[in-house]
């Protein structure tokens, strides 16, 4: 088989393990929050490598690449609007080389930051637009698939699917989901399923969000009972509590083991981490699935 044929294989038959978070090392080493991290992947690489690296010998099958709020939209409230392509590029790139042949690449994207119409003011053409040249830049530095997270809107949600389907890689799509098990949009499991897979994701499920590991698992069940998709799991290390000091994420590498053997359980072939997670949460998660 081709690696494509091996990556479409292993989403629809076996098991990878993702990666990380990336903002969270990247904030733990002193880059300020209001700073847009993709721009690291032009003025300080070796950082970023070294984070690719960091969860490389953690044992991830799959790294992310550093483009999360990589859209023109996103970087516009930074000045770099303009420089989407470059930054999505280099990031793309950069995770590339780092992986070689050791894991895939999968190019990063979430939403805009902003709300589209009739509750705000950014038209879901433009949205597409903006995703659309995004993953045009992703795929072209060397993304192997496209993993769409941390959505909270359906509607924006679709706009990134249609404009990534688009680039004909595998689509990985995360919708983040709160104790109530809804996204903060009033989403359903059910809803996203359906809309989701209608419009050619090739994984559906859940990253991020304002819940625990454990909490997740419940919601991948949903997930799991509403399709035969494959499923995505990528939760935080830990409900997200707010500090003095900031966010923090409080729960070790072996509760988010637990939790991604049983998203394995439920069906899910691609299961990594997301906010405060760590290369020794990863590990965590590797040894535990890779012993199953």
């Amino acid at each position: 088989m081709t690696r494509e044929e091996k990556l479409r294989h292993a989403l629809q038959h076996g098991l990878l393990v993702g990666d990380g978070g990336m903002g969270t090392r990247l904030h733990g080493e002193g880059v300020r929050p209001d700073q847009a991290l993709e721009l690291l992947n032009v003025t300080e690489p070796e950082r970023i490598r070294a984070a690719h690296r960091a969860f490389l010998e953690a044992g991830s099958d799959v790294i992310q690449t550093n483009t999360f709020q990589g859209s023109a939209v996103s970087l516009a409230k930074h000045g770099l609007a303009e420089r989407a392509a470059e930054l999505n590029g280099a990031g793309a790139a950069l995770a590339r080389e780092t992986a070689g042949d050791r894991a895939y690449v999968a190019g990063s994207v979430g939403p805009t930051g902003k709300l589209l119409v009739p509750y705000g003011d950014l038209g879901a053409e433009e949205a597409q637009a903006a995703f659309s040249d995004q993953v045009t830049a992703l795929a072209d530095g060397g993304a192997d698939l496209l993993i769409l997270e941390t959505f909270f809107s359906l509607e924006e949600a679709l706009c990134a699917t249609q404009a990534a389907v688009a680039t004909g890689l595998p689509v990985v799509v995360g919708m983040a989901f709160d104790p109530g098990g809804h996204t903060s949009f009033g989403v359903s499991p059910e809803q996203a399923t359906e809309a989701l897979s209608e419009a050619g994701a090739t994984l559906v499920g859940a990253n991020c969000g304002t819940i625990s590991p454990a909490e997740m698992v419940e919601i991948i069940r949903r997930f799991r009972a509403a399709t035969s998709l494959p499923l995505f799991a990528q939760p935080n290390a830990g409900r997200p509590q707010q500090t003095r000091t900031g966010v923090i994420y409080p729960e070790g590498p072996e509760s988010l083991a637990e939790a991604a053997a049983q998203f394995r359980e439920l069906g899910a072939t691609l299961i990594g981490g997301c906010d405060g997670t760590t290369p020794e949460h990863i590990r965590a998660v590797v040894q535990r699935l890779r012993a199953q």
